[in-house]
């Protein structure tokens, strides 16, 4: 059964979307590529998950926090999954280009397609994408907007908070 919550996050409105404990699904309302809830979806704003979900959320965005600790279920292709893994070993406060990624996975020739993959991130924060830069370090596109990635990025330069 697929579950989902709709809630405001300090990101902004936000779509939550989990599969048998998991999630798979986090975007920020209005980004490119957020879905909209289907007939088999059930709403499940009281689902333990989702509160977790929105705890880290929190702390992350007030310096308590630098990872999240949420079980991630990832639905793509192979290649897909490869790149969300991928991002998923850029430590916060760190970015890599789209070349060094694709590199990272044995692909280095498929800097488009990486670049396709980390456009497509299911999982808006929680895997890392906004950590990807262009080649010379500078922004480049994000699904939820060049404004949130800056944030994300200067968030992660913060010392946390004990």
């Amino acid at each position: 059964m697929i579950q989902y919550c709709e809630f405001d996050s300090p990101f902004g409105p936000m779509l939550a979307r989990a599969e048998q404990a998991r999630l798979t699904g986090l975007w920020r309302r209005g980004q490119k590529y957020c879905p909209q809830p289907q007939e088999d979806w059930q709403p499940a704003p009281a689902l333990p998950l989702f509160s977790i979900l929105q705890t880290q959320l929190h702390d992350y965005a007030t310096g308590l926090r630098r990872t999240f600790e949420l079980p991630l279920s990832f639905s793509g292709s192979d290649f897909q999954c490869r790149v969300w893994q991928a991002l998923l070993t850029i430590p916060p406060g760190e970015t890599r280009s789209y070349s060094a990624l694709a590199q990272s996975i044995g692909k280095p020739t498929a800097v488009r397609a990486v670049a396709a993959a980390v456009g497509r991130n299911p999982l808006l924060i929680l895997v890392p994408c906004h950590r990807i830069v262009g080649r010379a370090g500078h922004l480049t596109g994000f699904a939820a907007g060049l404004d949130l990635k800056r944030r994300l990025l200067q968030l992660e330069q913060t010392p946390s908070r004990p």
